[in-house]
């Protein structure tokens, strides 16, 4: 599958390794690991640091593969002048957050790909 300029530009930004402070972490969530139906960039200002600012983006479709959308996080890490890029392209879990939009230490009730997997392997926890 060929891969769009700018998701090209963010890939060569993380292979660079850590350049320092300020770190952009890019994520992504969906309802399974075939669709990431959101996006999330922070940025860590330096250690410690809580995530922040941070962005967000939505979509039914698989934004790993929407140009404007990596345009946009692009355009985000250069307003914010991290140093270093660090990104996982796979999805990460649900797109649902703990505590807001469900109880916390339960299990997303939309979610149902996600309930008794571990959010980096998709592995079912035993």
């Amino acid at each position: 599958m060929a891969q769009g300029k700018n998701k090209k530009l963010l890939i060569k930004k993380t292979r660079k390794g850590n350049k320092g402070y300020p770190i952009a972490t890019i994520a992504f969530y969906g309802p399974n690991r075939d669709l990431a139906s959101k996006a999330v960039c922070a940025i860590i200002m330096h250690e410690g640091a809580a995530a922040e600012p941070m962005k967000k983006w939505f979509a039914s479709t698989d934004l790993r593969k929407s140009e404007l959308v990596m345009s946009e996080i692009l355009n985000f890490i250069d307003a914010n002048e991290a140093k270093s890029v660090s990104m996982i392209q796979e999805v990460i879990g649900c797109p649902h957050e703990e505590g807001i939009d469900y109880p916390v230490g339960c299990y997303c009730p939309e979610c149902n790909y996600w309930k008794g997997r571990d959010r980096f392997s998709a592995e079912m926890v035993h």
